[in-house]
């Protein structure tokens, strides 16, 4: 995590590159505490507004969370976790997310959709947020 803004507000950055094969034997199990993880430490560091830098590059699609396990992280998340989330800013988008996202559009609040924003480059991202806060992994980089 890093923090932007005078309050000091949070940047979460997910690297997709990070998340383990689906070809794994325990790939579920993994997932679904990989999501407590997550919002558990969500619920730790996020007091005020907030914002998820969500890394896609360098991610193949085998690495990539399924339909399911997305619509189900969505629907766990509280209320409060929702409201304070400033953006959710998607690097490097493929057609694979911004086709799942589509898809889902029926099923998720109005409200959450205009948070999301997709931007196709480091710089394009460095004009949203100060990077010095956010650390990018070498994969996403090269």
């Amino acid at each position: 995590p890093g923090y932007y803004g005078e309050g000091l507000n949070a940047i979460i950055v997910f690297a997709a590159c990070y998340l383990p094969d689906s070809n794994l034997a325990d790939y579920h199990y993994i997932m679904e505490n990989l999501f407590l993880y997550v919002i558990s430490s969500l619920e730790l560091l996020v007091a005020e507004d907030y914002m998820i830098v969500y890394l896609n590059g360098a991610t193949p699609r085998r690495r990539m969370p399924g339909l399911g396990w997305l619509k189900k992280c969505y629907q766990m998340i509280d209320r409060r976790l929702r409201k304070n989330l400033k953006a959710l800013i998607i690097v490097h988008p493929s057609w694979f997310i911004r086709t799942v996202l589509a898809i889902s559009r029926p099923f998720i609040s109005v409200k959450f959709i205009n948070k999301i924003q997709y931007v196709h480059s480091l710089e394009e991202l460095e004009q949203l947020i100060p990077m010095e806060h956010v650390q990018i992994p070498d994969c996403v980089l090269q």
